[in-house]
């Protein structure tokens, strides 16, 4: 990885940490235990670009702008709509589990 790649990540990310500070307090609250729960379970494509990440907040601005509370877009259940999001999503656990698998069947 480059210097210039790290550089562009960090300007991405403090951009992104922009928007969530954007959003109305409960979305604030709500989005930060969403992040939380998706970094221990682990999904390859958070933040990359249009990562989950990325999508969540344009989720969340726009029930904001419609005047919507945060549970009127996510559910009373927040972890199931986590769930519901990541369903299809390759987890770091998987890609491990794969290469256990591989060594498994070279022994």
């Amino acid at each position: 990885m480059r210097i210039q790649d790290i550089i562009e990540g960090k300007r991405e990310w403090r951009a992104h940490v922009a928007r969530v500070k954007e959003l109305p307090q409960d979305y604030q609250i709500v989005y930060k235990e969403i992040q939380k729960y998706l970094f221990k379970v682990g999904p390859v494509e958070l933040t990359s670009g249009t990562g989950l990440l990325s999508g969540i907040i344009d989720l969340f601005e726009e029930g904001a702008a419609l005047g919507k509370g945060v549970l009127e877009v996510t559910g009373s259940d927040v972890a199931a709509f986590c769930d519901d999001l990541i369903k299809d999503s390759k987890t770091y656990a998987d890609i491990y589990q794969e290469s256990v698998d591989q060594k498994g069947n070279k022994a």
